[in-house]
């Protein structure tokens, strides 16, 4: 093939595709569409959640929820952060006994989409009230369904399908509303540390009971065990101590035995001496 052969070839795929562009730009130039979004009035839920962290393994987080479940939270991402006591805190930083707070708020939005197209030409053929075939500006025909109760301008008068005829240069706008939802969600997490142990107070009373684990050598007497003295509760008045009883002397136990034998020795005297005068 010769050069000059292929280099007209050439011009003239590109002159049949310059053409093809234009007149697709043309044609698509016919039908305008311009679309719309409404956005109604927004509605907000907000749901709180809370709980007392278990554990904490890598990643993954195990709560104990206000109502006593106990809930698995698992690839926590890094980035989450949470708030405890105004320190911003990861995944990794989080010890049990921490409370947790964690509140959703979704909102949720209701939209319309509105989508405005706008066709201009002259009836070719009509097939009221299904389809019409319109010839565009640039000599094409192209087939357009008819939706239902669609009205088309003729002459600044607005008319049904059935009173197209061949040859009327209309315009026609087609009107759709799509409602749609659009739903965001926004969470928040806040925390606190876990409560330290109350300490116990300086005036209670404290009782040590010590316990000798080391057994006693047989044959050896148990000691009686001492008891422990108990010390008076604080702000209560100390009882009046007990009169101590005297225990008399063990020689005054005596006393009258000894005067027994006096008097016995006595008696015995003076009966020997009687005898003894009557001899």
């Amino acid at each position: 093939m010769k050069p000059d052969s292929r280099c007209m070839k050439l011009k003239l795929v590109l002159a049949i595709g310059m053409i093809c562009i234009s007149v697709a730009a043309i044609s698509f130039a016919q039908v305008q569409t311009k679309q719309t979004t409404t956005a109604g009035a927004p509605a907000v839920q907000v749901n709180v959640e809370r709980g007392e962290v278990v554990a904490v393994e890598g990643n993954d987080l195990v709560m104990k929820m206000e109502d006593g479940t106990i809930r698995h939270f698992p690839n926590i991402p890094e980035r989450a952060k949470i708030t405890v006591d105004g320190q911003q805190l990861s995944i990794h930083d989080l010890k049990p006994g921490m409370k947790l707070q964690r509140t959703i708020s979704t909102t949720t939005t209701p939209m319309t989409v509105t989508t405005v197209q706008t066709v201009t030409g002259k009836v070719w053929h009509v097939t009221p009230p299904i389809s019409v075939i319109l010839t565009m500006e640039n000599g094409e025909n192209q087939t357009f369904k008819i939706p239902n109760g669609q009205k088309f301008e003729v002459d600044g008068q607005m008319v049904d399908a059935f009173a197209l005829k061949k040859g009327m240069k209309v315009t026609a706008t087609k009107i759709t509303e799509v409602p749609e939802t659009v739903v965001s969600q926004q969470k928040t997490v806040t925390g606190t540390m876990p409560t330290p142990p109350e300490a116990p107070p300086a005036n209670s009373p404290i009782l040590i009971a010590e316990v000798s684990a080391t057994p006693a050598p047989p044959g050896a007497p148990t000691p009686a065990p001492t008891p422990a003295a108990a010390t008076p509760p604080a702000n209560t008045p100390a009882e009046a101590p007990a009169t101590p009883t005297q225990t008399p002397a063990r020689t005054g136990s005596y006393t009258w035995l000894i005067w027994l034998l006096v008097a016995l020795l006595i008696v015995a005297w003076l009966v020997a001496s009687r005898m003894k005068h009557r001899t």
